[in-house]
């Protein structure tokens, strides 16, 4: 997936260029089918190949090139992974943990349920029962596991980045009985004071909702200003953006959202608040 991206932004610089497959094959001393795999992701990237194209294309911005490095680096990085999650048996969520398990930083925008990052045992129990054979107790407690391991990246020497704005609705929404929602609003009440943690509510009785779809990540990997990835689940499966101009609308609706909700310090009292009304 991070190759298609980086190859998507070589191929649409070489057309903007106004230059086929050849001319960029000749500058690497390659044949046209190279960079007809580099253009559809199939292969990994050479930084040097990668430069050559980019002084090819007129790509000038010192920016642009640096992102392109880092895109690339990570790929790689990636492809030689051996991580834990390469134990699970759904493709689409290896892939989205490998992904943020390298990623810096991590926004979502979260409608009906609290980011799997926040969830308690409890909480995550809860769900799954709905989602899955209530007795599966093995799928139920591989689905806590993932959770857990996976919020094991908000602590430690470089923590994960986590801005997350969650709609009230998810946050009164009883799942498990009051007790489990009880003790999960403490748990995010207790995330809020983490560095590395920002947690916005947006209020029921806002008027400036300003998202049709549903909820979505944003994954960065690099300094602000580098290529983002968007990932959002939907009911026909997995969806990733991989380009520039749909990364960067992605990030202009977050913003948006930010600005309808409440502010840290006055979600983390909202939070307080609903978990008291759970008593």
């Amino acid at each position: 997936m991070l190759a298609r991206q980086l190859g998507g932004q070589l191929l649409a610089f070489r057309e903007a260029a106004g230059l086929n497959q050849s001319a960029a094959a000749e500058v690497l001393s390659a044949k046209a089918a190279k960079v007809a795999k580099m253009e559809r992701g199939w292969v990994p990237f050479r930084d040097p190949d990668i430069i050559a194209l980019c002084k090819l294309y007129g790509v000038e911005d010192e920016a642009i090139v640096t992102s392109l490095l880092g895109l690339a680096k990570l790929d790689r990085e990636r492809r030689r992974a051996k991580g834990w999650w390469n134990a699970l048996d759904q493709n689409n969520l290896r892939e989205y943990i490998a992904m943020e398990d390298v990623a810096l930083r991590v926004r979502c925008w979260q409608l009906a349920l609290i980011p799997g990052l926040f969830q308690t045992p409890e909480y995550t129990r809860a769900m799954s029962v709905s989602a899955l054979l209530p007795d599966d107790i093995n799928g139920i407690e591989r689905v806590v596991d993932v959770r857990r391991q996976r919020q094991a990246r908000l602590h430690g020497e470089q923590p994960l980045q986590v801005h997350a704005v969650i709609w009230e609705a998810a946050l009164r929404q009883l799942r498990g009985g009051p007790q489990v929602m009880k003790a999960q609003l403490a748990h995010i009440r207790d995330l809020t004071e983490l560095p590395n943690v920002q947690i916005q509510v947006l209020p029921l009785r806002s008027n400036g909702y300003p998202v049709n779809g549903g909820s979505f990540n944003i994954l960065s990997f690099a300094e602000e200003g580098a290529i983002d990835v968007v990932h959002m689940d939907g009911l026909a499966g997995t969806n990733w953006t991989e380009g520039l101009e749909e990364s960067a609308a992605y990030t202009a609706l977050f913003g948006r959202l930010c600005s309808v909700s409440l502010a840290p310090y006055d979600s983390a009292q909202l939070i307080e608040s609903i978990g008291k009304e759970s008593e």
